[in-house]
């Protein structure tokens, strides 16, 4: 009998921002983290990789891969809401975890990505200096978390 090893998590950043992309990956991996990061710029990029579109070349969503999702709700195209609609309430995709990651604070729309099933919502300071710390913490957090596979065998 083999043991397989365990695949390692594959962190999506759907930023439209490059500049708060880089600084997520950057601080991410400060905390430890040595994660492969993929970053999609828009909605609808996130929903072609996740979805498996024809149109998406690279990267491409593989089975059986842990996947979680740092998702801003401000995007272009397709904004963040509707991404995590579609992703909760898809039986293939709807276990991969879902951090809300944004500058909105309002409640309705915070109350609105918890009835649609994120895991954690945070909003990104303004401060740049409060903004790496919340990064840092998210790193040492994701560090302790297990993730569900998808489309895969447990």
């Amino acid at each position: 009998m083999s043991i397989e090893r365990e695949k390692e998590l594959i962190i999506l950043i759907v930023e439209d921002d490059p500049g708060h992309a880089s600084l997520i990956m950057k601080n991410l991996k400060r905390s430890g983290l040595r994660n492969k990061f993929i970053v999609l710029k828009d909605g609808e990029e996130a929903l072609d990789f996740l979805f498996q579109f024809l149109r998406r070349k690279e990267p491409e969503r593989r089975k059986g891969d842990a996947y979680l999702l740092l998702l801003d709700i401000h995007l272009p195209k397709v904004d963040g809401i509707e991404v995590l609609r579609q992703i909760k309430e898809d039986p293939d995709l709807r276990e991969i975890p879902v951090i809300m990651l944004t500058t909105t604070d309002d409640p309705r729309e915070i109350e609105t990505c918890y009835k649609l099933g994120c895991n954690v919502y945070i909003t990104k300071p303004v401060d740049s200096k409060q903004f790496v710390e919340a990064i840092m913490r998210l790193g040492l957090f994701l560090m302790v978390v297990k993730i569900p596979k998808i489309d895969g065998e447990s």
